[in-house]
C-alpha cells in the first residue's frame, strides 16, 4: 500500500495522460472488433467531437488543479473531513472507504443535482445528446460542466478530507470506469448482474443513456453502484431495448454538429426533458 500511496502522490502528469490515452485505445479496439451496437456512423468524426470535449476538460482540470491541491493540502493540515475524524485503520480500507465517498461527492451526487437543477442539466445535456454511445463517450462533457464537475469534486475533498494522492488514485479509476462503462461492448448478462452489486457494469451505465425518462433519470453512479441501490435510483431494462440520446435532440444537426453542441446550454425556446 505504501508503494501505491507514494505513486499516486507523486504522479507525474505523463502517466495520467498516458492512463487516459491508453484506456480509450484498448477499448476503441476491442469495440470496433467486436460492438455491441453496430451503428451506422462515421466514426472518427464521431471521436473527434468527443476527443474535443476530452481535451477541454483536461485543459479545465488542469487549470484549476492548484485549487485541488491546496483543498486537499488544508484539510490533511487542518484534520478536517471525515477520513480525519475516523479511527486508524488498514490503509486498504481506508483507501476504499475514502474512494466510495469520493465517488459519492464526486460522481454520483454531481450527477443526480445535474438531472434536477434546470440551469446544470442545460450543460449536462451535451453528453445525453450523443447517439452513438462508446467509449469516446465518457468525457463528452461540455466545458461549463467541466467546471461544475471540477467544483463537486472540490467539495468532495473538503467534506471527505482526502488527502492528494487518494484525489489522483480516484480520479484514475473514475477515468478508467468511464471509459468501460461507455464502451460499445457487451458482457455476458448473467457477469454483467453480477458485477452491477458493487461496481457500474457496462449495462447499468448504458440504461442512464436511454433517449427517454425515468431511465435518463437512474443510474447515475460513476464507480460503485451502491449508490444507486441506497437512495433508489437504480433502474434496469433489456440493453437491446436501449436507444441512446435525449428525446429532445435527436436531430443530428443537434447533437452531432460540434458548433451547436456548445451552444446548447445557451439556446431557448426547449424543454428541458419532455416526459
Amino acid at each position: 500500500m505504501e508503494t501505491l500511496i507514494a505513486y499516486f502522490e507523486t504522479i507525474p502528469s505523463l502517466h495520467r495522460g498516458l492512463i487516459l490515452a491508453g484506456g480509450i485505445a484498448f477499448f476503441w479496439l476491442i469495440e470496433s472488433a467486436v460492438p455491441f451496437f453496430k451503428f451506422d456512423y462515421n466514426k472518427w468524426q464521431h471521436a473527434g467531437i468527443n476527443i474535443f470535449f476530452t481535451l477541454t476538460t483536461i485543459a479545465i482540470n488542469f487549470a484549476l488543479a492548484f485549487v485541488l491541491l491546496q483543498t486537499a493540502d488544508f484539510v490533511d493540515d487542518k484534520k478536517i473531513g471525515l477520513l480525519q475524524w475516523l479511527p486508524q485503520m488498514n490503509p486498504w480500507l481506508f483507501a476504499l472507504l475514502g474512494i466510495l465517498l469520493l465517488d459519492f461527492f464526486g460522481a454520483y451526487l454531481a450527477h443526480f443535482v445535474e438531472h434536477k437543477v434546470k440551469f446544470l442539466w442545460r450543460f449536462h445535456l451535451i453528453h445525453h445528446t450523443d447517439t452513438y454511445i462508446d467509449t469516446t463517450s465518457g468525457n463528452r462533457h461540455h466545458p461549463g460542466e467541466s467546471v461544475i464537475r471540477f467544483a463537486f469534486t472540490t467539495l468532495g475533498v473538503l467534506v471527505v478530507g482526502s488527502p492528494m494522492w487518494m484525489v489522483f488514485l480516484y480520479q484514475t479509476l473514475s477515468v478508467v470506469s468511464t471509459q468501460f462503462t461507455h464502451a460499445n461492448i457487451s458482457l455476458p448478462k448473467k457477469l454483467d448482474q453480477i458485477m452491477s452489486y458493487c461496481i457500474v457494469s457496462p449495462d447499468m451505465h448504458k440504461i442512464h443513456h436511454h433517449y427517454k425518462l425515468p431511465y435518463t433519470d437512474s443510474n447515475y453512479g460513476n464507480i460503485f453502484s451502491v449508490w444507486d441501490r441506497l437512495f433508489g435510483t437504480f433502474l434496469y431494462m433489456n440493453r437491446e431495448d436501449i436507444r441512446y440520446g435525449i428525446d429532445t435532440h435527436m436531430d443530428p444537426k443537434e447533437h452531432n454538429v460540434l458548433s451547436n453542441l456548445l451552444k446548447i446550454p445557451f439556446q431557448k425556446g426547449r424543454s428541458p426533458k419532455i416526459e
